[in-house]
């Protein structure tokens, strides 16, 4: 009998995964409460729930008959589909109390705290009076942010008392629970890492890292911008970290699917998991990887596996095929897109796929959050050095055209 699957969310991010169920004889049905979204027309069906809604999406799940159900890169749905999940006894990353905690920056900085996990100092405001009021204990510099968001949505960089309430009510606008978490700002050592990883029954196969890269010339530099595979973090930090994680799996009895994980080594020469959230990136990280083995780390089918209770593919880790960069498109300003330019013979010799969600004519937002990048380009070189002067000389090689 045919398996349903239960996708929350339509933005493009979901059309591997409609694809990969597909290719493995499974039906999809998307919810979300935006009939108009991209990804809807690639499904077998739709629902409009609020994927933030528990009994919603329940209820959702019900009329439907799901065998499984995933938020793969839709970070506001995963509490709602743990719940669901749960309810209906169908497979998941973990328990609804779990996957809560991971969901919660306040709780989730609070149990890697209490089980002995490097974790930043941090404090939870729900007002921006009480933030105002405690200013001046804060050792600065701090990052606020909403304990319940994604996409570097509501993130302000602090340095002293005086800017705390403003960052702390940008950070509150965009939180559903209407608290923000201001914690101690690691200065990085090298590149922070925001990657895919995957458990089987509740063992990490597949761990994966890159270099997570900024542009600073935008108005929210903490927004990724670029990604590079293999990793510039050390093997050190990345050996630890992998039992870190494997130790937070055990302590949270967590189960099988994908995960995305971000790392970073900080100045104190500490390796700290500042995130890890029981779905895909937003970025098109899974698919990154997949490129960058060769077609053998391939999470998102073993996600949709996962998900239906099927058996999951072999899955190691990561071995890599050269040196791979995405970049994120994106502008330092708001204004028209009139394409894509790339230096003599680059395109050729190095890119892999070009993704554009827009049209040459269309209006762009200046990059703010990962939500107002306009496209996708995954490239491979052959040695660290070529993807290094890559890195360093973007614009020398290829440029997305906004005025």
């Amino acid at each position: 009998m045919q398996k349903t699957l239960l996708l929350l969310g339509g933005a493009r991010y979901a059309i591997p995964v409609i694809n990969a169920a597909h290719d493995l004889g499974a039906k999809v049905v998307t919810c979300d409460y935006l009939p108009n979204n991209y990804a809807h027309q690639f499904s077998d069906g739709y629902i409009n729930a609020s994927i933030i809604d528990n009994e919603a999406i329940l209820k959702a799940a019900e009329s439907i008959n799901v065998d499984g159900i995933m938020s793969f890169a839709a970070d506001p749905g995963v509490i709602s589909a743990a719940y669901a999940a749960e309810k209906l006894g169908l497979p998941f990353q973990g328990s609804y109390e779990s996957v809560s905690i991971l969901q919660d920056k306040e709780r989730y900085r609070s149990f890697l705290r209490d089980n002995g996990f490097n974790c930043p100092e941090l404090h939870i405001f729900s007002s921006v009076q009480d933030a105002i009021d405690h200013a001046k204990t804060i050792t600065y510099p701090i990052i606020a942010k909403p304990v319940d968001s994604a996409g570097s949505k509501g993130c302000t960089r602090v340095d002293c008392a005086d800017d705390l309430g403003d960052a702390v009510k940008v950070a509150l606008s965009f939180s559903r629970a209407g608290r923000c978490i201001v914690e101690q700002f690691l200065e990085k050592l090298g590149d922070s890492s925001d990657a895919d990883a995957f458990l089987v029954d509740g063992k990490f196969k597949c761990v994966s890292f890159t270099s997570q890269l900024f542009d600073s010339s935008v108005p929210n530099p903490y927004t990724p911008a670029a990604y590079v595979m293999p990793s510039s973090m050390p093997q050190w930090a990345q050996s630890e970290l992998v039992s870190e994680l494997q130790r937070l799996a055990d302590l949270l009895h967590l189960g099988s699917g994908v995960f995305n994980i971000e790392t970073r080594v900080a100045s104190d020469g500490k390796a700290y998991i500042m995130e890890s959230s029981p779905r895909g990136g937003g970025n098109r990280l899974c698919e990154m990887l997949r490129y960058a083995t060769g077609g053998k780390c391939d999470l998102v089918r073993a996600s949709v596996q996962a998900a239906l209770g099927l058996t999951v593919d072999e899955l190691s880790m990561p071995v890599y095929d050269g040196y791979w960069y995405q970049q994120m498109l994106h502008s330092d300003h708001s204004g028209i897109f009139y394409g894509m330019k790339y230096a003599a013979g680059f395109r050729d010799s190095h890119v892999a796929e070009e993704q554009l969600w827009i049209n040459s004519g269309d209006h762009v937002e200046s990059f703010t959050a990962a939500n107002h990048a306009f496209g996708s380009v995954m490239m491979r070189f052959d040695s660290e050095c070529e993807v290094n002067d890559f890195r360093n000389n973007t614009l020398k090689y290829f440029s997305a055209e906004v005025a």
